[in-house]
């Protein structure tokens, strides 16, 4: 990359919206974005260690500090699957959690202006990095593709293969109407995956955009960097609210989902 100081406002925020990608065939179609993977597996595994490091103490009687904070956040998440969801399953409540942990520590990075990763990114040789993982469709379409294989897979272990079947021909308007039934139904199904995926690109994206906007302006002589850190703190304290409720959003509407996926007509 050029340096920064030959970038227009347009090129900087291009630049930042860029992601690392691997083509797999020359000329294809088919690229994979190795910053959205590296980052969403670092996230992973970051959520895996902070709930081991407050097992690893973990005392029956006076909890620690970090302790008692996991265990209140499992609490919370535990809570709200079991009161929406209303089947028997037990893979609910560890779905919930992984969801609403997972996307909140990816939706955090927002939270570090873009700068600070991809300056020493650069002097590495790595000139494109997007560092928020669900400010990319690809990673908000693959979660909400899980959850719907997770809906098909909940719904025929509740109804059968049969059951599943003649309720997806049938309901809601009967078997007269069975053409309308399956065209209705694979929307209703498909809609479902979709519009989870891309409420929460949507949100995170449009943040990222702002953040950039701001930052920019920020470097546009004195009143901007002024303009810009009054803005910045603001957006920053909103974005404080929105990144949990995000998460819980995609939490509560997969669990919503799942539960769906077991009633019957």
């Amino acid at each position: 990359m050029a340096g920064e100081e030959t970038l227009t406002p347009t090129g900087y925020i291009q630049h930042h919206l860029h992601n690392l990608t691997f083509q797999v065939q020359e000329g294809g179609f088919w690229a994979i974005h190795l910053d959205t993977i590296i980052t969403s597996v670092l996230m992973g595994l970051l959520m895996v260690f902070m709930f081991w490091l407050a097992t690893r103490k973990a005392t029956s009687g006076v909890p620690g500090k970090w302790q008692a904070f996991v265990e209140i956040m499992l609490e919370f998440v535990d809570k709200q699957a079991r009161d929406t969801y209303h089947g028997t399953s037990k893979l609910v409540t560890p779905i919930a959690i992984t969801l609403f942990f997972w996307i909140l520590l990816m939706n955090l990075l927002k939270m570090i202006p873009a700068d600070f990763i991809a300056k020493p990114l650069e002097l590495m040789g790595v000139h494109y990095w997007k560092p928020v993982p669900t400010a990319d469709v690809n990673a908000t379409l693959g979660m909400s593709i899980s959850v719907f294989f997770l809906m098909l897979f909940f719904a025929l272990r509740s109804k059968g293969p049969i059951g599943f079947t003649k309720e997806f021909l049938t309901a809601p308007f009967g078997k007269w109407m069975m053409p309308f039934n399956l065209i209705l139904n694979i929307v209703e199904w498909l809609s479902k995956p979709i519009s989870l995926a891309m409420r929460l690109f949507g949100n995170m994206f449009g943040g990222e955009i702002v953040f950039l906007l701001i930052w920019v302006l920020g470097g546009a002589g004195i009143v901007g960097a002024l303009a810009g850190g009054a803005f910045g703190l603001g957006w920053m304290l909103f974005h404080l609210l929105v990144i949990p409720l995000q998460a819980f959003i995609f939490m509560m509407l997969s669990i919503v989902y799942l539960s769906l996926s077991e009633d019957s007509h």
